[in-house]
């Protein structure tokens, strides 16, 4: 973190590049699976509807299996990265609260950059919960936790005190009150997807902007839900240094894996009933995956010898996230090239080809620079001065 001068006070140490020998380099890794993942989910998105053969398989796959997951992982994945920040300070005795601020402060105008230019509204909402963290930094666990689970239920509770309230003017206004807001909803996304379809990027731009406008005022942006809850279980795995040391807790990493995998079961295959309020979601087979990798390269550390060229574009992971979304809006939309639709089994192809231009991109780059592109930038935006690039 930068310096701060005060009189006849000493300055804090001033912040520096995380050295190579002092990363958690699992880290890195699952964020490049992370990466990865969130490809084909955006190919995905962009498939046929085919239900049969290999094609069929593949849609079900990504849906079940990847959908929502590889985001989580991320999300999760950023939790931690806080939390790594707030151990380094306080180890160096250096500020924290501002920089970390302004580091939010940059993250959101990329996120608001990526929005309306590509379409994606990850980075924004990652700027605006994590701002929170800076306020429940020193929770006990047990409050964290506490607050997790009244995450999980806000939007539920909430849509059930929204239905209640419009309610007392009988059920037709409020039959009418959700008609209303499906109407607005339907109509804003089908502006937007006309918009998507045409050859103006200026129009796709006007687009997004107004979609944008209606996006950032629904309830499901400003209530606390997976996104915060994810940030929390990120603080309290590098709190308990369980990335550290996945061994030495493999029990609680066992019960998490458990738990992701009857979550998503749950979500997937019985009625909502069962789902309790939002409690039990198909994206906790987050918490599978990343219990069960932390365990495997724990039990087989070559694992993440091999897995090393992914964890070089997971330390770019900005840089990289920013440039598949840039190819997808290019490959998808009407001003550039518009695809359409591909088949899954294709979209799986692109997804294998996309990421791999990227893992050899980011080889290439971090031999010779210590950051990348975008991370580079967001360091000199934090720190208000160009920070050291080469190697």
């Amino acid at each position: 973190m930068t310096s701060s001068l005060g009189t006849g006070t000493a300055a804090p140490p001033a912040a520096r590049p995380t050295d190579t020998g002092e990363r958690l380099h699992v880290l890195d890794v699952l964020r490049g699976l992370a990466l990865l993942g969130m490809i084909l989910v955006h190919f995905h998105g962009h498939s046929l509807d085919l239900d049969e053969g290999v094609d069929g398989l593949v849609r079900t796959a990504t849906w079940r299996l990847v959908e929502a997951k590889s985001h989580g992982t991320f999300a999760l994945l950023f939790g931690a990265g806080f939390a790594l920040q707030l151990r380094s300070a306080a180890a160096r005795g250096a500020p924290f609260a501002r920089t970390y601020l302004r580091r939010l402060l940059v993250l959101a105008l990329f996120g608001f950059a990526a929005h309306a230019l590509f379409g994606f509204n990850v980075l924004l909402g990652y700027a605006a919960w994590a701002v929170p963290l800076l306020l429940i930094r020193s929770w006990s666990t047990r409050a964290l936790i506490a607050l997790a689970v009244a995450a999980a239920v806000s939007m539920a509770l909430f849509s059930l005190l929204r239905g209640l309230a419009e309610s007392a003017s009988g059920i037709d206004g409020a039959l009418a009150a959700q008609q209303a807001r499906q109407a607005i909803a339907a109509q804003v996304n089908g502006a937007l997807e006309a918009a998507t379809a045409q050859s103006d990027y200026s129009l796709l731009l006007a687009a997004r902007l107004d979609h944008m406008a209606w996006f950032y005022r629904q309830p499901f942006f400003w209530l606390p839900g997976a996104t915060l809850i994810l940030f929390v279980a990120g603080m309290l795995a590098v709190r308990h240094r369980v990335f550290d040391d996945p061994r030495a807790h493999s029990r609680m990493l066992t019960a998490a894996i458990v738990f992701g995998v009857v979550a998503w079961a749950v979500a997937n295959w019985l009625p909502r009933v069962f789902c309790v309020l939002g409690l039990l979601r198909d994206q906790w087979l987050t918490f599978s995956y990343v219990g069960g990798a932390l365990l495997l390269f724990a039990r087989w550390p070559r694992w993440l010898e091999w897995l090393g060229p992914i964890g070089q574009a997971g330390r770019m992971a900005l840089t990289n996230y920013l440039l598949q979304i840039a190819v997808l809006d290019l490959l998808f939309s009407g001003y550039a090239l518009h695809l359409g639709s591909v088949r899954p089994l294709v979209g799986v192809g692109l997804t294998l080809l996309l990421f791999g231009a990227e893992v050899v991109l980011s080889r290439a780059w971090l031999a010779r620079f210590r950051f990348g592109p975008a991370e580079w930038a967001w360091r000199s935006l934090t720190h208000g001065r160009l920070q050291p690039m080469r190697r």
